[in-house]
């Protein structure tokens, strides 16, 4: 009974079985109201008992014939509508084993579809996050390895007396517990981001003023290194941003520029605009990037640029990450090693 085809096999066999009824019922009750002639008068004790035998007869043989077409029907009918069910019952024990790439077919009536969507909308979201943790598990274990191995090499060699823990070894080991929190901070970045959990204040913010005040920030580093900073961004207009969010990505890329580029090069900042969107622009004359690299510019932990130069390696995907929370894209150009690099950051206007 606690079968859907069997129940629907009852349901479909008690209607039948109620309409051939109520129809022969209306057809006897008319019978007996009907004015009968002299001519078709039957004998009074022999009508009765055949019409009961009649009623009786023609009672089973409906109900056996309910029975079967309910069977049948209820088999086909259940088949039909359990299908889905079953295949989404299976898709959900998949999910449970582990196996977050199953997805429920659809098919069955419009709920049915609607249903196993909504399940593989859920399917796809529940591997996504394990593939963000996943990931997040990596990078961590990935980008800390190497400064952790530093820092104990250095403490163990303290305690070996191989260093003297001077002012110049503490200043050396305080550099590298904040280059651990940087990279930590860059992480929880990228976490919030990848799961769309990255708060963004927006507000009308003057791009000129921005870039010119990143570029004051970073140029005392670049004539340290003797490397010329050049401001070309005129003329853009306010748009809907989050400033400090911005603030972060140009500071990411000419900070990354500037490890790359050798004394004498020239990083220039640029920026254009049109009717749906600005295009900031950093270019330097540095090292340049292959192929390979420019498809992996902004992924996590980039073996181009990262953490081997002074970096987490984790700069550019960050840009990556605020500027598509603010809708925008990013792209990298060089023409191949040593003959420098351009990286552009596109900003919708609305």
């Amino acid at each position: 009974m606690n079968r859907l085809w069997v129940r629907l096999s009852l349901m479909i066999a008690s209607v039948l079985f109620l309409v051939f009824f109520l129809q022969f019922l209306s057809i006897v009750l008319e019978d007996e109201h009907r004015p009968v002639g002299r001519d078709d008068q039957l004998p009074a004790q022999s009508a009765p008992v055949e019409s009961n035998e009649e009623i009786v007869r023609r009672l089973s043989d409906f109900a056996l014939f309910s029975i079967v077409v309910g069977l049948i029907g209820g088999a086909i009918i259940g088949r039909v509508v359990t299908r889905p069910i079953g295949d989404l019952v299976k898709a959900v024990r998949q999910i449970g084993a582990g196996d977050r790439a199953v997805r429920a077919p659809l098919r069955g009536s419009r709920e049915m579809k609607e249903l196993a969507a909504s399940f593989n909308t859920m399917a796809a979201d529940l591997q996504r996050a394990e593939m963000l943790r996943n990931n997040l598990m990596a990078d961590v274990s990935h980008e800390l390895r190497s400064p952790l191995t530093a820092l104990e090499g250095n403490l163990r060699a303290v305690l070996d007396h191989v260093y003297t823990l001077d002012e110049a070894e503490i200043a050396n080991l305080y550099g590298q517990t904040r280059h651990l929190i940087r990279i930590v901070n860059d992480l929880r970045e990228l976490s919030l981001a990848a799961n769309h959990q990255l708060r963004l204040e927006k507000q009308s913010t003057d791009v000129n003023a921005l870039i010119a005040e990143i570029v004051q920030a970073i140029e005392p580093l670049a004539i340290d290194k003797g490397v010329r900073l050049n401001n070309r961004a005129v003329d853009l207009p306010h748009i809907a941003i989050d400033p400090i969010r911005i603030r972060q990505v140009l500071f990411n890329l000419l900070s990354n520029s500037l490890r790359h580029t050798p004394a004498g090069g020239i990083i220039t900042v640029n920026g254009s605009r049109d009717d749906k969107e600005v295009c900031l622009v950093v270019q330097d004359t540095g090292e340049g990037l292959n192929a390979d690299q420019l498809a992996s510019a902004f992924d996590r932990g980039d073996k181009s640029r990262s953490r081997e130069t002074g970096g987490t390696g984790l700069g550019l995907a960050i840009v990556k990450a605020i500027v598509e929370a603010h809708a925008g894209r990013v792209a990298a150009q060089s023409e191949g090693p040593g003959r420098g690099s351009t990286f552009s950051v596109f900003l919708p206007r609305g």
